[in-house]
């Protein structure tokens, strides 16, 4: 398994895991595969250029298996600040490592920038393998949002958590 920071050429790959897991997991996205499965390869492979944007893939063989988004904030008052969003890992390769290795890169990379100090995510309360995850890393939930997502009739509690670099 190789973590890399995707480019442009990595787009359609990463539109296919992106629209399962909205499918799959819609509890655990603010997006919706009805508002993304219309956008097109390109606008991930513009992403992907962004200074302010970083998505780490998870590649096995030529085969895209996970993905993680670090987002460094841009309003001067925030800009010690990085979110971590969009984590994804395909349900056959979880509990392989895929997501440790994800989150380190991204982790990784918060460090390297200059300036930023903490980073912050949210999860889906009752995702217990997520939240586990992020605590081996030392993030701490700081807010329960709840009902922070609706899905038709129902609704979603999300965690604020918070990692002091």
């Amino acid at each position: 398994m190789n973590i890399r920071l995707l480019e442009p050429s990595d787009a359609e790959e990463y539109r296919k895991l992106r629209l399962i897991a909205l499918q799959k997991h819609p509890s655990a996205f603010a997006s919706s595969y009805e508002e993304e499965k219309e956008r097109t390869a390109a606008f991930y492979g513009e992403r992907f250029h962004s200074e302010e944007s970083f998505t780490f893939g998870a590649i096995e063989g030529d085969k895209l298996i996970g993905s993680v988004t670090l987002l460094k904030e841009t309003k001067l008052k925030l800009q010690h600040r990085a979110l971590i969003v969009a984590m994804y890992v395909s349900d056959e390769c979880r509990r392989k490592g895929v997501g440790k290795a994800l989150i380190a890169a991204a982790l990784k990379k918060a460090k390297e920038i200059n300036g930023i100090e903490q980073v912050y995510l949210a999860v889906e309360s009752k995702n217990e393998p997520a939240k586990r995850l992020y605590s081996f890393f030392g993030f701490e939930v700081f807010g329960i949002d709840k009902n922070a997502m609706k899905i038709e009739d129902n609704y979603y509690d999300e965690e604020h958590m918070v990692l002091f670099l």
